[in-house]
């Protein structure tokens, strides 16, 4: 039994680094996307690839994308340390993580749903009345 708890917290660990790297990838992709929005010609690219739409938003819901992944992988971690060994009191502790993590996946989607809504009625060609 005691390796099988073993193994857990170590697939526990690589699940959160797991995590750690997706947001640091993405935080560096982000970086770099928007230190390049300040370059006029790579502006001028990437708002004609982006369809017009405000390429930075498009950075910013890339990044909260990759983020929303990254939030998956922690409460994996979470839901993996706890089923180790839980007491009622990590068991709590992980109720809490879920409510909280869960509610800013919410939110967070929420908000990348209402931008492509919106870029989607954007580029959508104007129906004759």
């Amino acid at each position: 039994m005691d390796t099988l708890k073993l193994i857990t917290l170590w697939l526990a660990s690589g699940t959160e680094a797991a995590a750690a790297l997706v947001i640091g990838l993405a935080a560096v992709e982000a970086t770099a996307r928007a230190l390049l929005l300040f370059l006029p010609r790579a502006r001028a690219a990437t708002d004609l690839m982006d369809d017009g739409h405000d390429a930075k938003e498009a950075v910013r819901l890339r990044l909260g994308r990759w983020l929303a992944l990254a939030l998956e992988f922690e409460l994996a971690a979470d839901v993996l340390r706890t089923a180790v060994a839980p007491t009622w009191n990590e068991i709590g502790q992980l109720a809490a993580i879920v409510v909280l993590r869960t509610a800013l996946n919410y939110f967070l989607q929420r908000e990348i749903d209402q931008a492509t809504t919106r870029r989607l009625s954007a580029s959508a060609p104007a129906q004759p009345g």
